[in-house]
């Protein structure tokens, strides 16, 4: 997918709970299943789907499968499991699929018992993945309602701001108000301080930085839209990548 079609993706997902009756197909099962497979191979961590997820929920209506977000239990994985899982989850909507990141209403304790994983690792969190009704159902919409009664704004989400902000970086914290987390809570704070921004959450090694790993993928493709490419350190700092130069040697008199 391009930078383009993911920023789409972004103004399209919304968490969806409400699925069609009948179960995706094997091409779209299989082709989840080479992006986690993808994930896994890239990024380290233990993505394992499942294709019938329906009965490890309650109140989610429907067929539909899911990704076990799975890794070892540290803060880098928790972030990184954000990361790259919402990659797969733009991929999904853009693609016409209904998605939700899910962390506490499931049975996770049944799941534990379905899989089999390293006593290092541990499930931080699932995504159900399936064709979604054309409207939200009353459950959908009670639960929309419920955590979005006030949306924090980036200007909120900053500890330390001592001056303005590029035009690259409002717009990717913009992204950042999308992006999906517990409760809508956004957890994230932000400090831009003598022109470099950082960020962090205040409890590390909880689920708040399976959050943060998703906002740091919303930042950096808002970024990347306005010409501005970059990675987010081991420090969480944010470092703009300069662009490759090809340099020639001159050519010499014969």
């Amino acid at each position: 997918m391009t930078n383009e079609e993911y920023i789409k993706a972004i103004e399209m997902r919304r968490s969806r709970r409400a699925y069609a009756s009948k179960p995706l197909d094997a091409d779209t099962m299989n082709v989840v299943k080479e992006m986690v497979d993808a994930v896994n191979k890239t990024a380290g961590l233990h993505f394992i789907f499942v294709e019938d997820a329906t009965p490890y929920f309650r109140i989610f209506q429907g067929k539909f499968s899911m990704i076990i977000v799975c890794g070892s239990d540290n803060q880098k994985s928790l972030e990184d499991a954000g990361y790259y899982g919402e990659s797969i989850v733009l991929q999904c909507v853009y693609h016409g699929l209904g998605t939700c990141w899910v962390s506490g209403t499931y049975n996770e304790n049944k799941v534990y018992e379905t899989i089999t994983i390293p006593r290092n690792e541990r499930i931080y969190a699932v995504i159900t993945i399936g064709r979604p009704k054309s409207s939200l159902n009353v459950v959908e919409k009670t639960m929309y309602n419920a955590t979005h009664k006030k949306n924090k704004l980036y200007p909120d989400m900053f500890d330390v701001l001592d001056d303005k902000l590029p035009e690259a970086y409002i717009y990717g914290l913009k992204l950042v108000e999308k992006a999906p987390s517990a409760v809508n809570r956004r957890p994230v704070r932000f400090r831009y301080e003598n022109g470099v921004l950082s960020a962090s959450v205040d409890e590390p090694y909880s689920d708040k930085s399976v959050d943060f790993g998703i906002a740091k993928l919303h930042f950096i493709l808002g970024c990347r839209a306005k010409g501005v490419n970059g990675k987010w350190t081991k420090e969480n700092v944010f470092e703009e990548i300069e662009p490759r130069r090809i340099k020639f040697e001159a050519k010499k008199d014969e």
